[in-house]
């Protein structure tokens, strides 16, 4: 039977194949999603639990009942601006692929600027072996660095319980829960370390513009909210720094790219003796505060 071209939802005697699906999920999209083409192609691959490429050479191929009513709840979902991560339940970090779910952050590839720069560190310094990830979430940066450094052990710690339990699913997923500690707490307030190196992707938004963002809608406002100019959190680790960095240990604090003046301030002012830069991202943007101490 040759596909139809009405409207969604599709009617249940209807038979339509994946080109046609396609088309009309990208223009179903295209009015909520930068991406609507992609994001049309990523779930149809998810309902058919098949690689993109296989969707490219079988473009005839007709979609079944039970599957255009999975796909139909998928792009309600999608249209009203639900994250592309959170309906597959997983997601691509500096290579890997982690579970997420709306009680973590989604990993984003500007935070692997971060993952780069402690694993760049630890290889040059094959000693400094016990590290901390502050706000862990989904503990993306902490098993990165795990699996970049056999030897490796770090403490990844949240004040969410919620987030935990996603974090432990991928300490599994990774073969990573002998390398990776994970402890429920407000920053290190609760540990004495010393730790060789910290990192540390904490709430750096602005409070009073959460409103105003669409990333406030569906992720978790405890991830994102830093106070009143986004470094409150970074300030409050900072300030009992000094207890747990182990001598000429390393810093790693993502930061908000409007942040950058202010962020090598506070470092400065906790660390004035420490060697405080701010690393820019491949966009040339504020991205990492980096303190040497």
């Amino acid at each position: 039977m040759k596909p139809i071209d009405s409207p969604w939802p599709v009617p249940r005697t209807t038979t339509i194949d994946l080109r046609a699906w396609l088309k009309r999920a990208t223009q179903r999209l295209a009015a909520s999603s930068d991406s609507a083409g992609l994001d049309a192609q990523v779930l149809l691959a998810a309902v058919l639990e098949q690689p993109r490429a296989w969707i490219a050479a079988h473009a005839e191929a007709s979609l079944t009942q039970p599957q255009l009513e999975q796909l139909e709840t998928l792009l309600e979902k999608r249209a009203q601006g639900e994250p592309l991560p959170y309906l597959l339940g997983h997601w691509e970090f500096y290579g890997r692929d982690f579970v997420v779910a709306p009680q973590v952050l989604i990993p984003r590839p500007e935070t692997e600027l971060l993952v780069e720069q402690a694993l760049d560190w630890l290889r040059r310094f094959p000693t400094r072996r016990l590290a901390a990830d502050v706000g862990t979430g989904s503990a993306a940066i902490a098993i990165s660095l795990a699996v970049g450094i056999p030897g490796l052990r770090v403490t990844a710690v949240d004040l969410s319980f919620p987030a935990l339990q996603v974090a432990q699913t991928n300490t599994r997923r990774h073969a990573c829960t002998g390398q990776v500690d994970l402890v429920q707490g407000n920053l290190l307030t609760a540990l004495a370390g010393p730790f060789d190196l910290v990192c540390a992707n904490l709430p750096y938004i602005p409070g009073p513009l959460l409103s105003q963002l669409e990333v406030a809608r569906f992720e978790p406002r405890l991830a994102l909210d830093g106070g009143p100019d986004g470094l409150v959190w970074v300030r409050l680790l900072l300030e009992d720094a000094p207890r747990w960095l182990a001598p000429q240990g390393l810093m790693l604090l993502e930061i908000e790219a409007s942040q950058g003046e202010t962020a090598l301030a506070a470092g400065k002012q906790f660390f004035p003796t420490a060697d405080v830069t701010v690393i820019a991202d491949y966009s040339q943007r504020p991205r990492l505060l980096k303190i040497q101490s």
